[in-house]
């Protein structure tokens, strides 16, 4: 039976889906070939998009993770990847409560799109 405090994780994968936001800001500004950052952030925008329509118990979300890398087929390789940082991602908000704020709070950052770009004001005074 699952702790009553302990985030469901669909909830959990609702705001790592906020947090995707970031890393496709930072994507965009590399200057290499990001063909596989995109496709490995569109495999995990999936899972967690998945992960947040069926609601798995918390108990049982690691099996139901499972079931997806097996349901991928011959693509399971990226998928498995992507499962794995969601679960340890999960697993963090469960444990650290900085970052299950951060993700509360809509996972700030900003590498987000529409954040300021680096150079703009800043909280830290150069002496």
């Amino acid at each position: 039976m699952s702790n009553p405090s302990e985030p469901r994780p669909a909830v959990v994968c609702r705001e790592l889906l906020a947090a995707l936001e970031a890393s496709e800001g930072r994507r965009r500004r590399r200057q290499r070939d990001t063909t596989p950052d995109a496709i490995g952030l569109k495999i995990k925008q999936e899972l967690l998009e998945r992960a947040v329509a069926a609601d798995p118990d918390p108990e049982a979300f690691e099996a139901w993770l499972e079931a997806q890398c097996r349901a991928a087929g011959g693509a399971e390789g990226g998928v498995r990847a992507m499962a794995l940082v969601i679960f340890e991602e999960w697993r963090l908000a469960q444990v650290a409560d900085s970052f299950r704020d951060w993700l509360a709070r809509g996972a700030p950052s900003d590498d987000a799109a529409g954040a300021r770009p680096a150079g703009g004001d800043s909280t830290i005074a150069a002496e």
